[in-house]
């Protein structure tokens, strides 16, 4: 199922756009969902909105908090949504790509923008998710939403948040498989995993920070890290937030 949503302070463009979409996950035969927020901190007011969508189309030029900025929230997260640019006005262009966005359209081409959009868009994702043969069956992941693995009594444990839910008991699944971590961890390779103990491989893209030898989740949850590790697994951590 694609996650997408739609955010934009003029009503008219926010509605249009989210038409458009439907359009076009219906003629490609796609399961879909599609959310709209009238500005940057009512997307942000939900924590999870980070990470959960596949795609969101941002307007730039919002009161208050612009697209730029809302942008820059999502992506200090290394969030791998792809990240579409609307806007009346072509002087943003540059900002846009700043912040790795795949896209920038205008609104006055967005009848046939979006197709094109989409299907790049589409092309971008399938190498953001990995099958494995759980206990459960045969699944495909998307990376983005695995917060961690942990390897107990021969078995490894994926912790998992389904599209469209929030950070709670309800929304987090686990699926069992019997592989080593050191086999999972090279399959997760390239999708910003990190070994922070023997036990753990956590997705650094849920890690909010790391200190007092513990790496502290956006769910919530803090994994230990053993002193013998702990310099190491922080460096690679502060290398991926991008703050060396």
């Amino acid at each position: 199922m694609i996650q997408a949503a739609v955010c934009d302070d003029e009503q008219f463009y926010r509605e249009k756009t989210a038409s458009l979409l439907r359009q076009y996950f219906t003629e490609q035969h796609l399961d879909y969902t599609i959310e709209l927020f009238g500005s940057g901190e009512e997307f942000l007011a939900r924590h999870e909105n980070i990470v959960k969508y596949d795609i969101v189309f941002m307007d730039i030029s919002m009161k208050e908090l612009d697209g730029i900025q809302t942008a820059s929230r999502i992506r200090a997260f290394h969030s791998d949504t792809q990240l579409v640019f609307v806007t009346a006005f072509i002087d943003y262009a540059l900002e846009g790509y700043k912040v790795n966005a795949v896209r920038y359209i205008m609104k006055d081409s967005l009848d046939t923008a979006i197709p094109e959009c989409m299907d790049a868009v589409l092309q971008k994702m399938r190498l953001a998710q990995v099958a494995f043969s759980f206990l459960e069956g045969e699944t495909t992941l998307y990376t983005d939403n695995i917060l961690y693995i942990e390897s107990r009594k021969h078995k490894s444990f994926f912790y998992y948040m389904h599209p469209g839910t929030a950070y709670t008991d309800a929304g987090i699944v686990t699926y069992q498989i019997y592989e080593k971590l050191d086999q999972i961890e090279q399959k997760l390779s390239g999708h910003g995993f990190l070994r922070i103990h023997k036990s753990y491989l956590v997705n650094m893209k849920h890690i909010r920070r790391i200190g007092n030898y513990t790496a502290f989740l956006d769910t919530g949850e803090e994994l230990p890290i053993p002193r013998l590790r702990y310099q190491t697994v922080r460096e690679l951590f502060v290398a991926y937030k991008g703050i060396l």
